[in-house]
């Protein structure tokens, strides 16, 4: 089935985010880094303007600027909603109230426009998706996938997972993966099995607790790489 705009709430992170949810050193930010599913998060803009290599890819990015800016500005009132009947699932540590996280995600979001409305940046952002990446063995030092593998489990089943990890892992020489909850901030139901499978495969993989919580309980990422 072909993406389309409609299926998307667009809800963008920064660069801080990033570091923080992804335990990014100095070193890994030396390092040739591809984001999948970065959607409209301010990562690649902030990072590029520190001199950082990375290229996004995201099916939203087959659209244009104006046409992701008014889908926000659709979909912004029913995610401020769906936060503030659920804020129990929240835990204030990163951000201390809901108007700071909107605050956050609005500023991500307009840093993300502006940047991809400018010509230089189309060589940094482009329309592709998981399971299958159009990219060489080993281009990048670092892939991030942030709020959608595990996060969508209900949606997504094992073998898409197992797949996806898989070729990121193809195209780099590490990933990390967060969150590891899925949505209703519980454990991913594929988190036990999709780690069984990669090391059966020969992938390492560890849970690393990271200095960011959004989600209750959502503190942890996972690194994959070859063994």
């Amino acid at each position: 089935m072909a993406f389309t705009l409609e299926e998307v709430v667009p809800w963008g992170r920064t660069f801080s985010e990033y570091v923080s949810m992804f335990a990014l050193s100095s070193q890994d930010l030396e390092m040739d880094i591809l984001g999948v599913a970065d959607g409209p998060a301010s990562f690649n803009a902030e990072a590029t303007a520190q001199g950082v290599k990375v290229l996004s890819v995201d099916p939203l990015y087959s659209y244009k600027a104006s046409e992701i800016e008014e889908r926000i500005s659709r979909t912004k009132s029913t995610v401020i909603e769906q936060i503030q009947s659920n804020e129990s699932e929240f835990s204030w540590v990163t951000f201390s109230s809901i108007d700071e996280l909107v605050q956050a995600r609005e500023y991500a979001m307009q840093l993300f426009i502006d940047d991809f409305t400018s010509e230089q940046s189309k060589v940094r952002y482009l329309s592709s998706s998981l399971p299958s990446l159009p990219f060489a063995e080993q281009e990048f030092g670092l892939s991030l996938c942030s709020h959608f593998l595990f996060l969508y489990s209900s949606q997504h089943n094992i073998n898409f997972h197992m797949e996806s990890i898989k070729e990121m892992c193809r195209v780099s020489n590490q990933v990390r993966i967060f969150p590891i909850l899925e949505l209703g901030s519980l454990e991913s139901r594929h988190l036990s099995t999709v780690r069984k499978e990669l090391a059966s495969d020969g992938y390492d993989t560890e849970l690393v607790q990271v200095p960011y919580e959004v989600q209750r309980g959502g503190n942890q990422m996972l690194r994959v790489q070859r063994a």
